[in-house]
């Protein structure tokens, strides 16, 4: 299988496109109502098979997408996150969507922060942002520990058309965090 992007690694995750094997974990976690509540809901297969090949298909098109999130120590698809930018998105968002199974577990902020570094690093981003929900309390905990704030408020394109929270910092911003 020819790779359409890097393989990222944290202390405990691996940052891969996804693969056709990812689809019975992607297509679970999509189908869950509490963990697809501000991902536009719970999906039926034929939803979550076009769009994982939407992501994977992104790789091609635009040379980055989210990427699967393994778990190093159990192999497990644990969730997708990474850089998304489609047509007519408020910026160049790096975001996440971890399987409930594995929330509480500090994998998000792990995988977007190699991710975003990835991004700055790669892409030649100068501003990351993340899409959230005004009630994902979650999600803005995790935006809060990678140092983001809440920038702006935005709609996302059709057919979408949620009110969002964007939330975000500059490269600038990131690296001097890093440091």
């Amino acid at each position: 299988m020819v790779s359409l992007g890097p393989t990222l690694e944290t202390e405990r995750l691996i940052l891969r496109p996804p693969i056709a094997a990812d689809f019975e974990p992607w297509a679970a976690f999509v189908a869950d109502e509490e963990a697809g509540r501000f991902l536009g809901g719970a999906q039926p297969r034929p939803v979550a098979w076009r769009g994982m090949c939407t992501m994977t298909g992104a790789w091609t098109v635009a040379g980055f997408s989210m990427f699967s999130v393994v778990e190093k120590s159990s192999g497990d698809w644990v969730g997708r996150l990474g850089p998304w930018s489609p047509d007519g998105w408020p910026g160049t968002e790096v975001g996440w969507g971890i399987a409930r199974e594995h929330w509480g577990k500090g994998y998000a902020p792990e995988g977007a922060a190699a991710a975003i570094d990835w991004a700055f690093d790669h892409l030649g981003w100068t501003e990351v942002i993340h899409c959230i929900d005004p009630g994902n309390t979650n999600s803005q905990n995790v935006a809060r520990r990678l140092g983001s704030s809440i920038l702006r408020h935005a709609v996302l394109p059709p057919p979408l058309n949620d009110s969002v929270d964007v939330w975000g910092q500059t490269r600038e911003q990131w690296r001097a965090r890093r440091r």
